[in-house]
């Protein structure tokens, strides 16, 4: 049995790169740490929320790589000449990607409580109607 493919449809032009964003979002780490919601806060706008306690904004990177969304998050163990009973608190790294669609911008990141806030907003592309001429082979 072949696999169907966006590209090979003979309707749909040029979406081998929608094609490439899904593989690559379902090829993405799902340990579910740390735990995050998404938020629609507008008709174009969106919001991420991470779950980062522990986490200082120094240990926080957030980058836009090829419209994908990068949050990585790495503590530094300060556990040196401490004496723990119990660690329950892992000081563990984290990388979180999100995949964006055309036109999604990265906005502000606000560290509030715990909690990473990051804003999305979404820009309407101008609708544009062209006419093509046709010249004589």
């Amino acid at each position: 049995m072949t696999k169907m493919t966006l590209g090979a449809h003979p309707y749909m032009l040029g979406f081998e790169q929608l094609e490439r964003l899904l593989e690559r979002s379902a090829k993405a780490g799902n340990d579910g740490y740390p735990p995050f919601n998404i938020e629609q806060t507008s008709a174009r706008s969106y919001r991420i929320t991470l779950a980062v306690a522990g986490f200082r904004e120094e240990d926080l990177a957030i980058t836009l790589e090829d419209s994908q969304l990068v949050i990585r998050g790495r503590q530094s163990d300060d556990g040196e000449g401490r004496h723990f009973l119990h660690r329950g608190i892992a000081a563990r790294q984290f990388q979180r990607s999100f995949v964006l669609a055309d036109g999604v911008e990265v906005g502000d990141a606000i560290m509030e409580n715990g909690l990473l806030h990051v804003d999305l907003t979404r820009v309407e592309p101008e609708k544009v109607v062209q006419t093509i001429a046709i010249k004589k082979g």
